[in-house]
């Protein structure tokens, strides 16, 4: 398949790299200079056989593309969308942001009418470095990727995209575009400001600092993220993000009440235990005991239930009739 890969960052640059080494024909750009250079050096270095190539200008990335993935941060990609709607372009459209509700009504704004067909996705995955020099084709291999699904998504498109998704390693989760806005809200978006929290509240402390260890590290990975990254993904999921916020200070104000207590001792452990509980049950479904596989028919009606219920898709049959998936909760 000609694939174009519109913004060149650690998941542009992932997926561009992925996509070539998985024997697809891509095209990538970025509108920064600085990206373009160091990802045109990478493929003048790159092997004989990499199927892959940076263009001058965006035009000149879509205009033979069946695919065009849209890797660029939130604020450009309606910059992105208008683009190929002045090319005249008429393929498959899909892209990587965080939030799916608004670009959604972007494509629905922006390419109406155009023949484009739009399927909004969202690999969970990522680092805390940014840019194509922290680009690693590896980068998709076990990540939950969504697909957004609705009544109206047209299948065909929907399972192209998911088997080009599968090819890469990644699970493919199906859901609509508020349910994956609520979602990674609590599990991304909130994470990200109590990390710059907790990491700023260390300021000016050094001693803390130099004490540092595992808890601190891993709890504020996220922190080092380029700010204006996470403003974009945060911002632009306000009122999920509000909301799951919201639960969260709840639930710390309650462990605030029972340090103020006679014997906060006695009173945390069941404070912490519903958390623990639910790490310690995410990690037996995700990584230690998976789900077995089953075989569901290629429909919304089967589709966005299994991803509800926090299952996935695996692989797409050839007659793009079934797909390969599992359930966590038939295991």
């Amino acid at each position: 398949m000609r694939i174009a890969v519109i913004g060149l960052g650690l998941i542009g640059g992932s997926v561009l790299l992925a996509l070539a080494e998985t024997g697809h024909e891509v095209v990538g750009y970025d509108a920064d200079p600085f990206t373009r250079e160091a990802a045109t050096s990478a493929a003048a270095v790159s092997p004989r056989d990499a199927r892959w190539r940076v263009a001058h200008s965006a035009t000149e990335a879509v205009v033979q593309a069946e695919l065009v993935m849209v890797a660029v941060p939130l604020p450009a990609v309606a910059v992105v969308f208008d683009l190929l709607s002045d090319t005249g372009y008429q393929g498959l459209v899909t892209d990587v942001t965080s939030v799916k509700q608004s670009v959604c009504r972007l494509a629905a704004d922006r390419l109406a009418g155009t023949g484009a067909t739009f399927i909004a996705g969202h690999p969970m995955t990522g680092r805390e470095t940014s840019g194509f020099a922290s680009a690693d084709s590896a980068l998709f291999a076990g990540c939950a990727w969504v697909l957004c699904l609705g009544p109206d998504t047209p299948m065909d498109a929907w399972l192209s995209i998911a088997a080009l998704v599968t090819s890469l390693g990644a699970r493919v989760v199906p859901a609509t575009a508020a349910g994956h806005d609520r979602a990674v809200a609590a599990v991304s978006h909130v994470p990200h400001l109590a990390a710059a929290a907790i990491a700023a509240s260390t300021n000016g402390d050094p001693l803390a600092l130099a004490l540092a260890a595992g808890s601190f590290r891993d709890g504020t990975r996220v922190a080092a993220t380029r700010p204006e990254l996470v403003a974009a993904m945060c911002g632009g999921n306000a009122a999920a993000v509000d909301e799951a916020l919201a639960s969260v200070i709840e639930q710390l104000m309650a462990a605030r009440v029972i340090l103020s207590e006679d014997d906060p001792v006695a009173d945390l452990p069941a404070w912490f235990t519903p958390g623990h509980v639910a790490r310690a049950a995410w990690q037996v479904s995700q990584i230690d005991r998976p789900p077995p596989a089953i075989t569901l028919p290629a429909t919304p009606e089967a589709l966005l239930p299994l991803g509800a219920a926090g299952g996935w898709v695996t692989a797409v049959s050839d007659d793009r009739q079934t797909v390969t998936a599992a359930r966590p909760d038939q295991a």
